[in-house]
């Protein structure tokens, strides 16, 4: 059981520090990130409300407050951190391997969750 939450904390603590790494970029380094996202193909106008979900994420998961809402929590972040994988893989920049990181934070965040809170 504590091998179970250590996994838990350290991988979640590790997709809030990403996330919030990313949302720090996405506020303070805008046009760098508008240069990436168009560099990537993305729509810019997409940079701020992307920032918004990925707090609004965070906050589901850490605070337990409904359980459908952390499950659509743990979708968007794996769904974004997918796409960003993807979207660096294809354009051969680099910096995919953070977006792989994040995945691999997002699926043991989950699946560890699972194992650590018991929901009614």
């Amino acid at each position: 059981m504590k091998r179970d939450q250590a996994i838990y904390w350290t991988a979640t603590g590790l997709l809030t520090l990403l996330m919030l790494f990313s949302v720090y970029n996405y506020v303070f380094n805008h046009e760098m990130i508008v240069g990436f996202f168009e560099l990537l193909g993305y729509p810019t106008y997409l940079v701020y409300p992307l920032a918004i979900a990925k707090i609004l994420g965070l906050v589901a998961i850490h605070s337990k407050l409904s359980t459908t809402l952390k499950e659509w929590a743990y979708a968007g972040f794996f769904f974004d951190t997918l796409l960003a994988f993807w979207a660096h893989y294809k354009v051969q920049g680099g910096g995919y391997e953070m977006a792989l990181g994040g995945i691999i934070f997002v699926l043991l965040s989950y699946i560890y969750d699972k194992k650590v809170f018991t929901y009614k």
